[in-house]
């Protein structure tokens, strides 16, 4: 056997309908449409989605999921690991001080300090706003902590 003796299964292809033919056919002057009515027309018919004339589902649902607050305040996170690492005992840690540190890029960026990791040097806070995990290390290690107003 060749690929050129390959033949559809008998029965299995069907000839396309020719409507609008004559009535002969079977399928002439209405083409199966029946008489008057939107679906007898071109064109004619419910789209997808149509749901009677109720809202259909995907008007009826929010263009996005969930929604966004917007009088949310974003704040960078530094733990106190990281003030460990990058500096001195009695610095000052502060939005100029965290950028000359690589910590963040904008020295007026909202900063807070989270708790996770030790510190031992005494380091003087004065960022937007800590943790109360943060402060107890910092305050443990003789730092303190100076929010702004």
């Amino acid at each position: 056997m060749e690929l050129k003796d390959l033949r559809p299964a008998e029965g299995s292809q069907h000839s396309r309908k020719r409507v609008g033919r004559g009535s002969g056919s079977g399928l002439g002057k209405t083409s199966g449409r029946g008489m008057n009515g939107q679906k007898s027309r071109a064109g004619g018919g419910k789209g997808c989605g149509f749901e009677g004339g109720q809202t259909p589902l995907a008007r009826r649902l929010p263009k996005l999921p969930g929604f966004t607050n917007i009088n949310r305040v974003e704040y960078l996170p530094v733990n106190v690991s990281r003030l460990e690492e990058n500096f001195e005992a009695g610095a000052v840690v502060d939005g100029a001080s965290l950028k000359a540190a690589g910590i963040i890029k904008h020295e007026d960026a909202l900063v807070k300090i989270l708790g996770d990791g030790e510190i031992t040097k005494a380091l003087t806070i004065k960022v937007d706003k800590v943790s109360a995990s943060a402060k107890a290390k910092i305050e443990a290690a003789g730092g303190k902590v100076e929010q702004p107003c």
